[in-house]
Parts: structure tokens; C-alpha cells; sequence
């Protein structure tokens, strides 16, 4: 097996992070653009260490599942762009394959066989994103393509809507009038209802932000900033760069450089799955960004609520759209620093970046011997990692379910309700 070479593969099942696994002289190749079920002729991309990663470029033996080629017998997508990895695969498949992938997860990673499959909730496909990272390169505004640094475009990847898909093509015209290269990224944040739409955009280097003001005041937006990238310094453009929206009864309002959650689908009902785990205070939310799980437990009458949040710009809108509950107390720092000093809590809400928790951070939240602990997490690996550690602390699993926050991806949001 080599590079270059074309190898005639039958798609045994699928493989964390979007590939699927066929064995081709008893060595696994990972294969893009594949099904389970398939036998297709990929072209071998690189081979490191026995193992190979190959691309689909023929279907011999077609899925059932395969979305339909256009009139012109080509594929309806372009799979490798960020964001459309499973456009090709029917959407309730899609589905199953993510159910089996934490299923895999958890068992391999884990050791923890799951009594059922996981229920992952559907999400429209069209225009669920709220938030997005584009990326600037030779005046093109894009996704990045899986794996590299090459632009495609981000309008048949079918995650925006058509009207954020026009203020970014008038950006993309209005940005040329500045005869250099300024911005190497952008930041876009939208409100549920896209009636507030905001950009903050990444400078490049040496990159004069003395003109941005005047090319980004658009229609179809409501506010940008601009920075040097790895910069806690903001400089303000025009407008608000910060969007609003009201969930569970508490306003939340996060500038573009927070995180939030991107999915306008499927907000409220991940919400509403946290909430039905939740217990009577007092709760404690790590990692609660601008509040979403604290300020809905608060107006849940779940609190009192200790939210903690050690990221600047999320610290700052956390604290903003906590102000007006006196139940909700804010600690901006570190997981890490404020878990030694944490008091009892009834329920704890964790939702870590990829990387999962930290060793600190995971003894330290076993050390509240909370009875209620929800974990949402987006990286299976890690998830299933840290539940093991958890499981092994004496706690079990109550609850698993995933949200398909990002469809047409290999990603799931899973959510693990545990209970002493």
C-alpha cells in the first residue's frame, strides 16, 4: 500500500472523526467519503506507521443511504469542506453512524458497555449554525477544507442561512476595496432570529484596522470589532458586536469572541435535557461560558447558582447577564484554582472544552461529592475517558443522550446525566 496507489475496499463501519475503517492485506485504511455496507475505490492519501488513509473516488456497490448524485452524476457535495464530512450520507444514517461511534467510544475508550443505543435528537440541516469561524484568503471569505489550509465555499456546505450568506458575499466585495490583505479570519455571531448579526475579525499581521469601520458597516449587520489574533485587546468598529436571545426565561447576551453554543435548533431543547437533571440547589456550572446552563437553573428556581468561568471574554458576559439575579454568583478564574475552595453543591453542570478535564479539575469535582453531576461534552474520546474516572469515583451513569448540533458532521454533542 502506497501512496497514489487505487485499492478496491469494502466499508466495514465507521471511525471517529468522520472516515470509515476497511482493511485492505489486513491493514486498516481509513476512507473518506465512504458508508459502511460499500465497496468503493479509493485512492490511498498517505501511509504512516502500516496504516492508511484513502479517499473515496468510485462506488462499485452503492448504499441505499448514499444521497443521490446530481443530473450530472456528481456528488451533490463537497465533502471535503469543513463542516459537510457526512453530506453524503442520508440524514437518518447519519445519525445512526454517530450513535454507533459513541457507542464505540465508550466501550473502547471507556470500557463501559452502554445498555442501548444513544438517542441522538435531530437537527435540521439548512442554516442551524448561529455561530461560525470563516477564514480570509486572497479576498475569498470561506470554510477551511478538512485537514488543511485550502478555502472552499461555505454556501454549499448548506450550515448558514441565505441571508448571513449574502452579508458575507457583500463583505467579501466591500473588504476588496482595501487593496491588501487586512483580516485572516472572522468570528460570526448571530441572535435565534438573525435580527442581530456581528463579526469580529482577526487582523493579520502588520494589519490596518483604520479603514475596517467603513467597509463592514453592511446591511444585514448589527456591530464588529477587530483584534491582533491571541489578543486580549478589542478594538471596537461600529455598532455592538454583541448579539442577544432569551432561553429558558434568561437573557443572554455574549460578544462575538465568546463561545456559545451554535446550534439555533437545538438550543432550547439541550437546555431543557440539562434542566430535567437538574436537582434543587445549590448548583454549581463549570465551564458556564455566558450562563446558558446557570442563568436557566436560576430562573428554573434551581439555585442558589455558583457559575465559574476563567475565559475573559466569556467571564465579562457571564457576569453582565448575571447582574440581575441575586441567586447567581459568579467566579471569574480557573476551574482549576476555584474547585479546592468549592462548598457542597447538589448538582454539578460541566461543560469543558475539547480537551476534556483536566486531572485538577476532575479530582477536584469528585471532591464535592455532589449526588447529580451533568457532563456535556463535545469530544467523545475525552468524554469517555473522564466517565470512566467518574465511574470508578462511584458514580453512575442515570442518563446518555446526544444532540446533533452539527449536521453533516462527524460531530455529536453528548450529554451524560451521573448519579451517586
Amino acid at each position: 500500500m502506497h501512496r497514489g496507489e487505487r485499492l478496491t475496499l469494502t466499508i466495514e463501519r465507521p471511525a471517529a472523526g468522520g472516515r470509515m475503517i476497511a482493511r485492505h492485506d489486513g491493514a486498516i485504511v481509513f476512507v473518506a467519503g465512504a458508508i459502511p455496507g460499500e465497496v468503493v475505490e479509493a485512492e490511498v492519501e498517505k501511509v504512516q506507521r502500516g496504516t492508511g488513509w484513502a479517499i473515496t473516488r468510485a462506488v462499485l456497490e452503492r448504499s441505499p443511504d448514499r444521497v443521490p448524485d446530481l443530473a450530472d452524476g456528481t456528488s451533490p457535495s463537497d465533502g471535503g469542506c469543513g463542516g459537510n464530512v457526512f453530506a453524503h450520507i442520508a440524514y437518518d444514517r447519519q445519525r445512526g453512524i454517530k450513535a454507533a461511534i459513541i457507542d464505540d467510544a465508550f466501550r473502547r475508550l471507556g470500557r463501559i458497555t452502554l445498555e442501548s443505543p444513544v438517542e441522538v435528537v435531530a437537527s435540521p440541516i439548512d442554516g442551524y449554525r448561529m455561530r461560525a469561524r470563516l477564514h480570509v484568503r486572497n479576498g475569498r471569505i470561506g470554510f477551511f477544507r478538512e485537514g488543511t489550509h485550502s478555502l472552499c465555499d461555505a454556501g454549499p456546505t448548506r450550515q448558514l442561512r441565505p441571508d448571513t450568506l449574502a452579508v458575507l458575499q457583500a463583505l467579501e466585495q466591500s473588504l476588496k476595496s482595501l487593496g491588501r490583505d487586512t483580516i485572516g479570519a472572522i468570528e460570526l455571531s448571530e441572535n435565534l432570529a438573525a435580527t442581530e448579526r456581528a463579526l469580529h475579525l482577526e487582523l493579520l499581521p502588520n494589519g490596518d484596522p483604520s479603514r475596517l469601520a467603513a467597509v463592514t458597516t453592511l446591511a444585514g449587520l448589527t456591530g464588529a470589532t477587530c483584534a491582533p489574533p491571541d489578543t486580549t485587546r478589542t478594538i471596537e468598529l461600529w455598532g455592538s458586536a454583541v448579539v442577544s436571545d432569551v432561553v429558558s426565561g434568561a437573557k443572554l447576551s455574549r460578544h462575538a469572541r465568546s463561545f456559545f453554543q451554535g446550534n439555533r435548533f437545538l438550543l432550547q431543547p439541550l437546555v431543557d435535557h440539562v434542566l430535567s437533571h437538574v436537582t434543587a440547589g445549590p448548583v454549581l456550572d463549570l465551564y458556564a461560558g455566558v450562563g446558558l446552563f446557570s442563568l436557566a437553573a436560576s430562573h428554573a428556581g434551581h439555585g442558589p447558582v455558583v457559575a465559574v468561568e476563567g475565559e475573559r471574554f466569556s467571564a465579562t458576559d457571564l457576569r453582565r447577564n448575571a447582574s440581575a439575579r441575586q441567586d447567581v454568583r459568579v467566579r471569574s478564574e480557573a476551574v482549576e484554582d476555584y474547585l479546592p475552595h468549592a462548598t457542597k453543591a447538589s448538582t454539578i453542570i460541566m461543560d469543558p472544552p475539547r480537551t476534556g478535564l483536566s486531572k485538577d479539575a476532575l479530582a477536584g469535582a469528585i471532591a464535592v461529592q455532589a449526588p447529580h453531576l451533568i457532563y456535556v461534552s463535545c469530544d467523545l474520546a475525552t468524554l469517555a475517558r473522564d466517565a470512566r474516572w467518574l465511574l470508578d469515583a462511584g458514580y453512575r451513569l442515570a442518563s446518555v443522550r446526544a444532540f446533533d448540533l452539527f449536521p453533516n458532521t462527524a460531530h455529536v454533542e453528548t450529554v451524560i446525566a451521573f448519579a451517586r
